[in-house]
């Protein structure tokens, strides 16, 4: 049975450093102010076993998991029927993740292996997506758990961190500055009728895609409603900008309070190993984007975006803020992550009849 219990104070005091953190990450022009910095000022709090006003910090699962389908709305409110037009070309792409996937997986593994890990625990350090999906099935299959968690959890915050790093680097523009708030309609007031309907693409949509069991339900089934909902024309806005910035610094918290309970030796064993992996998937994810993206007709950045190892939520809000192909990046994250949880499956199977 689940323990529905929550210690409120705990949990106020969580997001209260994690809103701290990232209104600081945004007024320093940090990108992606609001999700960077409530994750490291969480993510530091946790590790170092920092118990503020007596209280360790906590976030549970399922209020992180309650904010993500504002981001699937949010991405639908850009489907148009230009994109749709668009979609009929990104074949080469999606195609391109049968290679794409084995390839970074297989890479990772070489890396885990010569750094010393078990081939089980390797197997699924190594696997780029299905982060709750990798860790249920790399216990059933032996793995360390708590080793697996925190490379899983590494592999995403370090893609996290770096990505909006490089795009600063190579544009001059923060992620998550003002173009995502125009992008998220911040300054246009939301009707009755509009706040109605974006409700109920996003809990419908989560209800209609668990049920058929579509990969990454939580974005995809609010992103489908929503997209269709714009298409016929019953809204026209999306979820305001403040709303964004919530979901940005919910996000973030959650992330960092995973890091409650590890131990520095394990993250100083895990980390080295996950920076390599990180940085070999990230160039191969931008090899990919320099060979694909002239065939997809979509800009090196976007393609860059869907094959970059980061979470779904995380990159999509990244595709957000630049106002760049969010569709695009978010449906070669799902196929990523269906492909990732397939790969885990047959690894578990394998691992356990042995």
């Amino acid at each position: 049975m689940v323990d529905l219990r929550v210690d409120i104070p705990a949990l106020a005091l969580t997001l209260a450093i994690g809103a701290a953190g990232g209104m600081l990450a945004a007024a320093l022009g940090l990108p992606l102010g609001y999700l960077l910095g409530s994750l490291l000022a969480v993510g530091v709090t946790a590790a170092m076993g920092w118990r503020p006003l007596g209280r360790a910090v906590t976030m549970p699962m399922r209020l992180r998991m309650a904010f993500v389908p504002v981001i699937g709305v949010a991405i639908g409110g850009a489907f148009t029927p230009q994109v749709a037009r668009e979609a009929l070309g990104w074949g080469p792409s999606l195609l391109a993740l049968l290679v794409f996937v084995p390839v970074a997986h297989g890479l990772g593994y070489v890396i885990f292996r010569r750094g010393g890990l078990a081939q089980v625990d390797a197997f699924f350090c190594a696997l780029p997506g299905g982060l709750i999906e990798s860790v249920q099935l790399g216990e059933e299959a032996g793995a360390d758990v708590r080793l697996l968690t925190v490379m899983q959890f590494l592999r995403l915050i370090l893609t996290i961190i770096a990505v909006p790093l490089i795009f600063l680097g190579v544009t001059g523009h923060s992620v998550g500055s003002a173009s995502g708030v125009q992008m998220t309609g911040a300054d246009v007031a939301l009707s009755l009728r509009d706040v109605l309907v974006l409700l109920v693409c996003g809990g419908v949509g989560v209800w209609l895609a668990r049920l058929c069991r579509i990969p990454a339900w939580i974005i995809t089934g609010p992103l489908i409603l929503s997209a269709l909902a714009h298409g016929l024309g019953w809204v026209e806005d999306v979820p305001p900008g403040w709303l964004i910035s919530l979901t940005q610094v919910v996000l973030g918290t959650g992330l960092g309070a995973r890091f409650a309970g590890v131990t520095g030796a394990m993250l100083r064993r895990a980390g080295l190993l996950a920076v390599l992996n990180g940085a070999a998937v990230m160039a191969l994810a931008f090899g990919f984007a320099l060979a694909l993206h002239a065939l997809v007709g979509e800009p090196v950045a976007a393609v860059f975006l869907a094959f970059a190892p980061g979470g779904l939520a995380e990159m999509s809000l990244i595709a957000l803020s630049l106002n760049i192909s969010a569709i695009y990046v978010t449906a070669h994250h799902v196929v990523r992550i269906a492909m990732a949880v397939f790969a885990a499956q047959i690894g578990a199977r394998w691992f356990l009849k042995r």
